[in-house]
Order: C-alpha cells, then sequence, then structure tokens
C-alpha cells in the first residue's frame, strides 16, 4: 500500500511494525463493539442486579485477556524469542507499573481469598463503607461514616488501590458473624429508683432485640465453621456502672451492622417516653455546686495573699 510505504521513507517506520499496529488496533476496536453487545444483552435478559454485575465483570475480565493474547501473538513474531519479550516486558513492567502490578495481584488474592465481596461492609484502614465495586487496580466503596454519625453513608464514593489489602487492615461488619454488638449508655441520677430503671429498660430492650437474637443465632452457627466464633450468650443485657455524674446502665444488644442507627432511634424514644411516667427516675448530666458563705463576722481574705485583717 502506497500509505505504508510513504510512512516508511518519511518516518522510518517498518511495514511489518505498521501492519502490527493496525492488526492490534482492530483487535480492539472488535473487542469494544463484542462487549458492547454482549452487556447489552445481559443488561435487557438479567433481571437480578447482583448477577447483572458479576456477568458483565466476567464479560470485560475475559474479553481483555483473549484480546491481550492477541496482541502479544501479533507482536511476538518481531522478537527474537520468546525469551527476550519476556525479559524486556517483566523488566519494563516492574520499572513502571509497580503499584499497578501490586494492585493486579492484590484482586486476585481478593477473589481467590475472599476477604471481602460486593456488598460486604467494610473498614480499610481509615474508610469504611459498602463495596459496589471490585476491579482490577481498585475497589469502591459507598463510604459511611466521617462526619456523618452511627455508620450512615455520606454519599459519597470512594476508591482504594487494591494493594490496600496487603499493607492496611480490614474490618468486614457483614462477613462471618453478620451481626455486630451496639451499646447505648443511659445515665440516671443518684437519687433516682435505678432498679426500676434497669427493669423498664430490659423489657424495652427485649422487645426491639428479638427478631435479631433468633437470625444472630443460626448466622453464628454457620461463622463457626469458617472461624473460631463462639459467644456465650447472645442475649441483650444491661450493665450497671457509677459515674461522676450518676449510675450509668449501659445497654449492650446485637443488631444488624446496617439498622445500628435505625434501633438507636426506637429504643431511645421508647426510653423517653417510659421515663417521663415516672418521677422518681430522672436523667443525670454533668453539674456544679456552688456554695455562698453570707457570715461576714469571718476574717476578709484575698485569693493570692492569704487572710488579711480588718483595718490594715
Amino acid at each position: 500500500m502506497e500509505l505504508i510505504k510513504w510512512i516508511h521513507e518519511h518516518w522510518g517506520i517498518p511495514p511489518a511494525i505498521q501492519w502490527n499496529i493496525i492488526y492490534s488496533a482492530l483487535v480492539i476496536v472488535i473487542t469494544a463493539i463484542v462487549q458492547s453487545i454482549i452487556l447489552k444483552l445481559i443488561h435487557l435478559n438479567v433481571k437480578d442486579v447482583k448477577n447483572k454485575y458479576y456477568w458483565g465483570n466476567a464479560i470485560r475480565y475475559t474479553l481483555f485477556i483473549f484480546a491481550f493474547i492477541i496482541i502479544i501473538a501479533i507482536w511476538l513474531q518481531e522478537f527474537q524469542s520468546v525469551a527476550t519479550f519476556l525479559g524486556l516486558l517483566t523488566a519494563g513492567l516492574a520499572v513502571a507499573l509497580k503499584d499497578p502490578i501490586v494492585n493486579l495481584f492484590a484482586w486476585i488474592f481478593i477473589l481467590v481469598r475472599q476477604p471481602f465481596t460486593v456488598g460486604d461492609r467494610i473498614q480499610i484502614g481509615d474508610h469504611a463503607g459498602d463495596i459496589i465495586d471490585i476491579r482490577v487496580f481498585q475497589l469502591t466503596l459507598n463510604e459511611i461514616g466521617n462526619w456523618v454519625d452511627a455508620d450512615q453513608s455520606t454519599g459519597r464514593i470512594i476508591h482504594i488501590p487494591n494493594g490496600k489489602v496487603f499493607t492496611e487492615t480490614q474490618a468486614n461488619y457483614t462477613q462471618g458473624f453478620s451481626h455486630l454488638w451496639n451499646e447505648i449508655p443511659v445515665l440516671v441520677t443518684f437519687e433516682s429508683d435505678w432498679e426500676k430503671a434497669k427493669s423498664i429498660l430490659e423489657k424495652i430492650i427485649g422487645k426491639h432485640t428479638a427478631q435479631y437474637t433468633t437470625s444472630a443465632k443460626k448466622n453464628l452457627i454457620e461463622a463457626s465453621k469458617k472461624f473460631m466464633i463462639f459467644y456465650n450468650t447472645l442475649s441483650p443485657n444491661i450493665y450497671t456502672s457509677v459515674k461522676d455524674s450518676g449510675i450509668m446502665l449501659t445497654i449492650r444488644y446485637i443488631c444488624e451492622p446496617r439498622k445500628r442507627r435505625a434501633t438507636e432511634h426506637v429504643i431511645w424514644e421508647d426510653i423517653l417516653r417510659a421515663f417521663d411516667k415516672h418521677e422518681d427516675i430522672q436523667f443525670a448530666y454533668p453539674t456544679q455546686r456552688f456554695y455562698y458563705d453570707q457570715d461576714e463576722s469571718r476574717p476578709a481574705s484575698v485569693k493570692g495573699f492569704g487572710n488579711q485583717k480588718r483595718g490594715e
């Protein structure tokens, strides 16, 4: 072709290299078209969101690997041997693509070991959220916490390099034992009938956590098959302690990770209504007491200078 001859004469690119570039570009274009068609078919025929996500990722990765192998085969003949090609490729990748390579192996580790999967609520380092995507080089979280209380969503999307699984501590809220323990501190005054208050709290917490206790027992049996998880009891409890401002009654109960704030909301509303009916139960809070001495017969005193006699 005249164009290939012209490029060779003016730019010095051999015809064989030009044809390899053309073939490689065709492979990329055809792969992109095939992927687009298959993804549209999946979108139309697969209704379940999670299955649609997994099928889409499987198609993307399969076509990527297939195209990568074809392009390698196209260019391989330009090298004297496979060993030369692999040596140059390895050296180049090791120097220029250190972080992407770490992320790639971390992605393989995530797929094989499965410390977490899409849909899990996790924390990696300082970032926590629900996993909404796991790709070759990074995972994506729908952020929770931060400036928002009680593990609710902030609305931000966080992209974290996969390599962080090798260097950062990971916490999984939903894998294994799929419930978490939550505590609500209730502080009443020393003058309150704390035993009555505790009895009221026991009734309230029992009403709101019965369903979670039953489901947690089933999940604990399954989790114990994989992890060394053991609890003597999953029933809610109330612990009594004495603080500076009053008697602390700490409610401890289990709930689903995504319902921590909702359970606190309904429990607190019931507590407020119940305590309002009893005059002998009062909430406590930090206070200060001041004593004013009106006895003017005592010698005047100046702070920092000690006592002074009248008339001096």
